[in-house]
């Protein structure tokens, strides 16, 4: 026969985790919304700074790994002060108006892939500290390799030092919150110059990401800004879903 107490202690233990769970999926969600919302506000990219930082290297990283992956060059990173950045690179010529098209998809909607995948690492303790490292590690390396503007080399390996002292210091709990909150904010960063995606120019720079797949991919702009938009929300809402299931 168990005794009251033993049997109350039981419940708590079984019951407790769900709640738990519930609150730091809120809690989640509550700071998707909250940075989506100040990225569109004066000054909200101080407020979030880090992330501001992040946010643009989880872009311009997308448009460069996308253009080796079809067989080009990553020439470049640069990144400023002001949270903007450019990616310099080389597309091969043979994948026809394909190439320069994906490659340019990639920026915007790199950050939600990783983001979902950075959100799914923390069903298991052991997943979550190895995405840490690995994200922290590769922050450092992307400044040895590709980083090239004054302030990236400042900020891109001073966010991996903090990233990887989290991963080896943090306690568990922490690491998985912390692994899931760069998730989210790697989601959300697509909302991060959100009228950016609906922008036939970039200025000096030329045309914006969503020009170049209309220029290649022949739809106009703002379809492809729209779609963006709302993968990245769907990527974003499935992946926690299944981190919480």
């Amino acid at each position: 026969m168990q005794e009251p107490g033993k049997h109350f202690e039981t419940l708590l233990s079984t019951e407790a985790p769900p709640v738990v769970e519930r609150m730091g999926l809120n809690w989640l969600v509550a700071a998707a919304i909250a940075t989506a919302v100040l990225w569109q506000v004066p000054g909200g990219d101080y407020i979030l700074y880090p992330f501001t930082i992040l946010a643009t290297w989880f872009h311009e990283m997308g448009h460069g790994l996308m253009a080796l992956v079809l067989g080009g060059q990553f020439q470049k990173l640069e990144i400023f002060s002001n949270g903007s950045g450019v990616a310099t690179y080389r597309i091969a010529t043979s994948l026809g108006p394909i190439g320069p098209g994906l490659v340019a998809a990639a920026g915007p909607m790199g950050p939600p892939i990783a983001g979902a995948a950075l959100i799914l690492a923390s069903r298991s303790f052991k997943a979550a500290s190895l995405s840490l490292k690995i994200l922290g590690g590769f922050l450092l390396f992307s400044t040895l390799i590709w980083v090239r503007s004054w302030f990236g080399l400042l900020a891109v390996p001073l966010l991996g030092l903090i990233i990887l002292g989290m991963a080896l210091k943090a306690p568990r709990w922490m690491q998985g919150f912390a692994i899931q909150f760069l998730g989210v904010q790697a989601c959300v960063s697509t909302y991060h110059q959100l009228n950016y995606l609906f922008s036939y120019s970039a200025g000096s720079l030329g045309l914006s990401d969503t020009a170049q797949m209309q220029r290649y991919l022949l739809l106009p702009y703002w379809f492809w800004g729209g779609l963006m938009a709302i993968a990245s929300l769907i990527i974003l809402i499935q992946s926690l879903r299944v981190a919480y299931r």
